[in-house]
């Protein structure tokens, strides 16, 4: 995929997770106490992670999936346990590598930590790709390219998550510029979701593609909402 702004965005997210908070998040995504705001924001992305997983068949032995923006690889862990054949990549190469310290060893067959882009075709093809909270930071005409591309590469179906453009979602997106500098994500794209409905089925390469289960989640300062893309 190209784009400069799908690329300088990217180099944003890398900076952030890779240097700015990487500390903040390695004890959000741990069992270490945390203040009120951040346990909210744990609790909604528990859920989050609970709602993806339970689209994903109980039994994935023979599979493959991509866990696009795998963070510290809560989600890659889960899978594999199911038996999948995980790949799991994010822009951080510090985040990708505590989450090869958490692996457990008897996982370590069936995951495969990459730090790198999450659409490199080199990591070929996959039943499922999920892409949780990974595609958030990104404009709307650049998250459908992402969902498109990943989508390429995918047999059965494609689930993530987007902000919905909400007023709340507006207001706890001002009062987080509250927060000190380095406590701050990449600000947060919200699109409503019917736009995102039209553009998706507006894009070629997500024809084979219906839009199936969907959920919202709001713990806190925690907004996220998501899409099963399934191919028909």
């Amino acid at each position: 995929m190209s784009g400069t702004t799908y690329t300088s965005r990217r180099g944003e997210i890398e900076t952030y997770f890779d240097r700015t908070a990487v500390k903040a998040w390695e004890r959000l995504t741990s069992t270490a106490p945390v203040g009120r705001i951040r346990a909210s924001v744990r609790a909604g992305r528990d859920q989050m992670r609970s709602t993806l997983l339970g689209w994903l068949p109980a039994d994935m032995h023979g599979m493959r999936l991509l866990d696009a923006g795998c963070g510290t690889g809560a989600l890659a862990v889960e899978a594999a346990l199911r038996g999948a054949q995980v790949v799991a990549i994010d822009l951080s190469p510090t985040l990708v590598g505590i989450a090869r310290e958490r692996l457990p060893a008897e996982l370590a067959s069936r995951i495969d930590f990459h730090a790198g882009d999450m659409l490199d075709p080199a990591f070929g093809r996959f039943d499922y790709v999920v892409g949780m909270d990974s595609i958030i930071h990104y404009e709307a005409v650049d998250a459908v390219r992402v969902i498109a591309g990943l989508a390429q590469r995918t047999e059965r179906a494609v689930l993530f998550t987007f902000a919905p453009k909400t007023p709340l979602l507006a207001t706890m997106r001002a009062v987080g510029r509250l927060f000190p500098k380095g406590d701050r994500a990449p600000s947060i794209v919200p699109v409503a979701p019917a736009n995102l409905a039209r553009r998706i089925a507006a894009d070629g390469a997500l024809q084979g593609f219906q839009a199936a289960r969907t959920l919202r989640i709001a713990s806190g300062f925690y907004k996220s909402q998501a899409l099963e893309l399934k191919r028909s």
